[in-house]
Parts: structure tokens; C-alpha cells; sequence
């Protein structure tokens, strides 16, 4: 038997993601096995969105989290972590709901972000009697939120007299950095946090007060956590892991932990079958091949819609219909996203149902 078949897969509508569970919490043993401490670890929720595996890393030793959606955040709430940081732009309607947030879960310390003095503003007038943590977002590269680093400290002078935030530290997300080359990858990581440091010593040195560091994703994650031992790092896709990453980065040893089945439905001649995988079942933002298919090479992804997987085999005579077959996701975050449930593997067998509670964008607030 293989690491991934499942004896009860009969009993499995398709197409199902699968989550085995002694798989992913090997990937949080690794990821500890990359940085100086726990203290270091920041992870960030998008991947999963479980309320299971957030109470799995807390259990492992783990507090600090970062998130997007106020849903993610509230996740984290109820799993009473001690340290939330909502990496994304909070204003508008959302900055009612964080205020909501903080109220309902009092357990958890919740901060976010800011890029502009408008934004820095909208938090502080909201927060006017209980001030808020914030960190202030700078674009290192990835080029879609942040402020530029020459202009770092005059956001912070500018907003120190808004008493409803306390600006704590600097945050930093260098997604653009994904070389297979190591070495390429070390210096793209180091030449980003030369960037964080100027602003941090330009800041510590007007306002003498230590900031924090929050940097990385998982593909930078422990070349900032072994060459700088005071930052906190966030990789998010280590705990599942998936082909793209696997494919673009083989120096990790992190394990695949969320797989999709599938079945075949339609035999359509002697070389083409259809699949029960959909666009609506597994992450369609890359080109194909969206799937990696284990232990079978053969397969060649011809078309795909709503509900539909088209590939190319050399012979059809050697399937039939109902055969279930198991791939890794090309981008396991989004694909995680488009399930209500996932199945639970242990020993081969699914013997449990999570929801995916923070797969929509309000829980409760």
C-alpha cells in the first residue's frame, strides 16, 4: 500500500481533499528544525484555515499567528491564541469587526497593520480608548501593500500623535523571492532585510524604542530565522506543502500533507477520461498541469471546466470507471479554500471530518 491510499476511500465522495494528519505535524517538526526557537515562529493561517491544525501547532508550543481575513482572525480567537496579527489593510467595515474581535475573544491579542497616514488615522479614531498594536507594512518587492522604505519614518513620526495605535515593530513579505537556487535565495532574503534594518535603525534610533521584525514567507522563512535570531518569521504553505513549492524549491524536506482524490466518470475513447476535478475543486490559477498525480506519469491534462478534468493516457483499457486517483495540488491555499470539509487521514485510513471554518469570510463577526 501506498503512503496515500486510503482503505475506506470507497466510503469517500470525490473529489475530496485529504489532510493526513501525522504527515502534517511531521512538517511542524521540520519547520522547528529550520529556525533558532519557537519564539521565532509566526505561521500564517491562509494555508489551512483550520481550527484543528491552529490547536495542533498551539499544542507543539506555538502562539503567535498571522492571518488576512478577520475569519481566519476569529478562528484564531477561538482557539484562544495568545498573538494575532492580521497582515492585511484594516479600515473601513472592517475595523468594526476587529473592535468586535478584540471584545469577544479578551484572551487573545490581536494587532495589524498600516502603509498610510489615512489608514493610521481610521485605526486611531476607532481605537481612541483602547489604542491597538500595529506594525507598519513595508514594500520590500512583492509590490501590492506597504509603504516604501525611504518613507517609513515619516509614517511613524506622522503618526505618533495618534493616540488610538501603538506602533510595535515592522512587517515585512517577500513573496517575490522563490529561486531554486539557494544561494540566489539567501542573497534576495539578505538584500530584503538590509532594507527592514535601515528603516528599523532609522526609527529605533528617533523614537528609542525596540521594534519588532515580522518577515518571510515559506520560502524565505529560515534563511531569515537562522541569519537574524530576533525576528519572527511566518511561512504558511510548510504544513500542507504542495507540487509548485516541492518542484520550485527541493532543498525543503517538508512532507505532502493535503492531497485530493478524484474519480474517474466518463471514459471517452481509447486514449482520453474525464475526472470529477473541476476548476471548482482544485486551484485554478496556474497553467497545467494544476495537479501532480502520484505514481502515475502517463497522465497528460488535456481541458478542464466547472466539474470536469480531461486527460490523455496511453491506453483507457487500463482503468475503469469509479478508479480513484490521488494528486498533490499545484497551490495547496487556494484549493484548501474551495472545500467546506477535508478528510482526515491517519493509518490510511479517513477517520475524521474537519470544516473549514475560516474558508469564508465572516464566522460569526
Amino acid at each position: 500500500m501506498n503512503w496515500f491510499d486510503i482503505k475506506n476511500i470507497q466510503e469517500i465522495d470525490t473529489p475530496a481533499l485529504l489532510i493526513y494528519k501525522e504527515r502534517a505535524e511531521q512538517n511542524i517538526e521540520k519547520a522547528f528544525a529550520l529556525v533558532h526557537s519557537v519564539e521565532q515562529l509566526r505561521p500564517h493561517v491562509k494555508t489551512h484555515k483550520l481550527l484543528e491544525i491552529t490547536e495542533m501547532m498551539m499544542k507543539s508550543g506555538i502562539y503567535k499567528f498571522k492571518c488576512a481575513t478577520i475569519a481566519e482572525a476569529e478562528m484564531l480567537g477561538m482557539a484562544k491564541a495568545k498573538d494575532v496579527l492580521i497582515a492585511y489593510p484594516v479600515l473601513g467595515p472592517k475595523i468594526k469587526r476587529l473592535q468586535a474581535l478584540i471584545l469577544k475573544y479578551p484572551e487573545t491579542k490581536f494587532s495589524c497593520l498600516i502603509d498610510n497616514i489615512d489608514t493610521a488615522k481610521q485605526l486611531s479614531n476607532e481605537f481612541i480608548e483602547h489604542k491597538i498594536n500595529v506594525f507598519i507594512d513595508l514594500n520590500v518587492g512583492m509590490n501590492r501593500t506597504g509603504i516604501s522604505v525611504e518613507n517609513a519614518l515619516v509614517l511613524y513620526k506622522n503618526s505618533l500623535n495618534l493616540d488610538g495605535i501603538n506602533i510595535i515593530g515592522l512587517h515585512a513579505y517577500d513573496g517575490h523571492i522563490h529561486d531554486t537556487d539557494v544561494l540566489e535565495r539567501k542573497h534576495k532574503a539578505e538584500k530584503v532585510f538590509q532594507l527592514i534594518s535601515l528603516v528599523q535603525l532609522e526609527i529605533e534610533k528617533f523614537s528609542e524604542k525596540k521594534l519588532k521584525v515580522v518577515v518571510g514567507g515559506t520560502p524565505t522563512f529560515s534563511l531569515h530565522a537562522n541569519a537574524h535570531q530576533d525576528v519572527e518569521v511566518s511561512p504558511g504553505t510548510f504544513i500542507f506543502w504542495d507540487a509548485g513549492y516541492k518542484n520550485m524549491m527541493p532543498d525543503f524536506d517538508f512532507l505532502w500533507a493535503g492531497i485530493i482524490a478524484t474519480r474517474i466518470i466518463s471514459i471517452i475513447n481509447k486514449t482520453h477520461l474525464c475526472l470529477d476535478l473541476g476548476h471548482k475543486s482544485i486551484a485554478a490559477e496556474n497553467p497545467f498541469p494544476r495537479i501532480n498525480f502520484l505514481n502515475n506519469d502517463e497522465i497528460i491534462p488535456i481541458s478542464q471546466s466547472e466539474e470536469h478534468l480531461v486527460v490523455q493516457v496511453e491506453d483507457t483499457g487500463k482503468y475503469a470507471l469509479g478508479d480513484v486517483w490521488y494528486g498533490v495540488p499545484a497551490h495547496i491555499c487556494p484549493t484548501v479554500a474551495l472545500y467546506n470539509e477535508v478528510k482526515v487521514v491517519e493509518n490510511n485510513e479517513v477517520i475524521n471530518t474537519w470544516k473549514v471554518i475560516a474558508r469564508d469570510r465572516n464566522i460569526t463577526i
